[in-house]
């Protein structure tokens, strides 16, 4: 592809001046009617519950821009696929049902209470409740749960998904899975106890204080052995919670209906009340905007935001309908910092004078819309964050500063600029348009970039393979990522920490592997407190900015759509700002 020389930046600043007049008119009124009836007002699920129901039955229905990275528990790490998959999976403890930062609070699941934590900080016990089965009635048991956690060290066959638990209770690799177990019952994993169907126990080489976190993802779910069908499960994962796989298409779309077999008393967290939940995947994001607003879908899967002119209709038109959500997500640009010339760190801070932060901001919508410029990674929600910018973006009101860009090109050896390319993903909104942007506001110094676009559903094997990001010569790519946890471990480690890189699925795509930075993560897994850990993330925060390995923009907020239908839509801090599906009902 050539490179794209055009105005659009500029055309986009218009947009967004009518989209933040748009947004002050809805925030001085009340809900608008839209073709299904009348919404529950401006910003309703942000500011409490929209339409507070516990009335059963009807079809929820969501709409997604792509498909599923996994149906499959063990190898989910798309967020709205967590959020999802809570219809038909059961943790040991997940998050708690409520509102905003409310919902970052650890609560039971299947387990009876929260871990008996005992051996400074290194045994973790819980007992099963009673009543819990599978789609076929048979109990779910302490096997199970260690079963399904076992399956993430078979990434030969299942990849994808976090490592977290793995790196955690095995940190030198010495289990290989239950498909090469030689153990009769496939569950030799020595970190994992479970002296009867009703009891568990974890065993941590060291302590961890974001442990309980861990078991929260969707990685900690059971798996029944003899229902695994390895590379296939995700296919038709066997449900533990509400709701079962009907169907499921890749590409197309998916059909839950009710598990027959699950027993309310024995959930204290899922409602239930839709009989049906429906999934449709369509890339054209416009198009996903206009069924919307039409009343065809319930819900935005991915909860990304609207796309520019879907966004500017729904404020005008229908804004008892609209919730602009904050988010825990940051929007960046990851420099492969083993692809030349951002192996100099000199021409990676080049980059980041040249660049007009605020022309960046405006492709996703403006401040009032789309949130605040970003100066450091960590997002403002998580303990260590601050207002650190060595570069002085704020300073200069996002503004790039020609005269810095061109001195570090002169001290990286490339006085007359450079070419490089970037990778974009198609089916996020405003992404292609972001690089666009950059990249008219660095060809002003001599940086020639030219944008590759791709299919995020393709990423993990383009942007997650660093042979793959060497062998195109891709030096940047526009990306945005959410803390897996709310904790700078659980934002940053798969990012930034040398030990998470991987040939495949990998998200340290600047392949840093720093050991001072190593080790900074080291001391904050140690620490029960989570403001000194917090201190120390700080100075990871910095590293990275002083190192300049990765190039944050925008601090997120989404224009998300809420059909008049829906009930009991709620931002859920620990779902990164997105309803809280497992909650969700709609009115027949």
């Amino acid at each position: 592809m050539k490179p794209l020389r055009s105005s659009r930046s500029r055309r986009i600043a218009g947009a967004a001046l009518t989209v933040g007049a748009l947004m002050a008119t809805a925030a001085c009124g009340g809900g608008s009617k839209d073709d299904k009836g009348e919404g529950a007002g401006f910003n309703a699920a942000v500011t409490g519950i929209a339409s507070k129901s516990t009335k059963t039955g009807g079809t929820l229905k969501f709409v997604n821009k792509q498909d599923f990275d996994s149906l499959d528990p063990q190898r989910q790490y798309y967020g709205f696929a967590w959020d999802f998959s809570r219809f038909y999976t059961r943790q040991l403890i997940t998050y708690a049902p409520k509102p905003g930062k409310e919902s970052n609070t650890l609560v039971p699941d299947l387990a009876t209470s929260n871990a008996k934590i005992t051996d400074d900080g290194k045994t973790y016990t819980y007992t099963l409740r009673d009543g819990i089965t599978w789609e076929d009635g048979s109990p779910i048991t302490a096997q199970d749960v260690k079963y399904g956690i076992e399956r993430i060290w078979a990434k030969d066959v299942i990849s994808g998904g976090p490592a977290y638990l793995r790196q955690v209770l095995d940190p030198k690799g010495e289990y290989k899975g239950p498909y090469k177990d030689t153990s009769k019952d496939k569950l030799g994993l020595k970190a994992i106890e479970t002296p009867d169907a009703k009891t568990i126990i974890f065993r941590l080489p060291k302590p961890n204080g974001d442990f309980e976190q861990m078991l929260a993802m969707p990685t900690g779910s059971p798996v029944k052995a003899d229902k695994d069908t390895a590379a296939k499960y995700t296919n038709q994962p066997f449900s533990s919670g509400p709701y079962k796989v009907e169907s499921y298409k890749p590409g197309k779309g998916a059909v839950l209906v009710r598990n027959t077999k699950w027993k309310k008393e024995s959930d204290p967290i899922r409602p239930a009340l839709p009989d049906k939940i429906t999934v449709d995947f369509n890339s054209n994001l416009d198009a996903i905007d206009q069924r919307l607003i039409k009343g065809d879908y319930d819900v935005f899967l991915s909860a990304t935001g609207m796309s520019q002119a879907g966004r500017s209709e729904a404020i005008k038109q229908h804004k008892g309908n609209v919730d602009n959500i904050p988010t825990s997500f940051v929007r960046y640009v990851d420099f492969a910092t083993k692809v030349k010339p951002f192996d100099n760190v000199h021409c990676r801070k080049a980059v980041f004078y040249a660049t007009d932060f605020e022309a960046l901001q405006t492709t996703r919508g403006g401040p009032q819309a789309a949130g605040d410029i970003a100066t450091t990674m960590l997002p403002k929600s998580i303990a260590g964050a601050d207002d650190y910018d060595p570069y002085g973006v704020l300073e200069r009101k996002g503004a790039p500063d020609a005269a810095k860009a061109k001195d570090e090109l002169k001290q990286c050896g490339k006085p007359g600029g450079f070419k490089t390319n970037i990778v974009a993903r198609t089916d996020q909104p405003n992404e292609v348009e972001a690089a666009e942007t950059l990249q008219e506001s660095l060809a002003k110094v001599g940086i020639d970039i030219e944008v590759n676009n791709i299919d995020g559903a393709s990423s993990a094997s383009i942007t997650g393979s660093p042979e793959v990001m060497k062998k195109r010569g891709y030096g940047l790519s526009m990306t945005g990522w959410g803390p897996d946890f709310p904790t700078g471990q659980g934002f940053e480690q798969p990012l930034i920490d040398g030990r998470f890189i991987q040939q495949t699925g990998n998200y340290n795509v600047s392949e840093t592997n720093d050991p001072t930075i190593n080790g900074y993560f080291d001391e904050a897994l140690k620490e029960t407190d989570p403001a000194a850990a917090g201190e120390i993330y700080k100075k990871i925060n910095h590293a990275i900015a002083d190192k300049a390995v990765q190039m944050p923009f925008l601090y997120e907020k989404n224009i998300t759509w809420r059909s008049s239908r829906l009930t009991n839509a709620f931002s859920s801090g620990a779902y990164n700002g997105r309803y809280d599906y497992s909650q969700l009902g709609v009115v027949k």
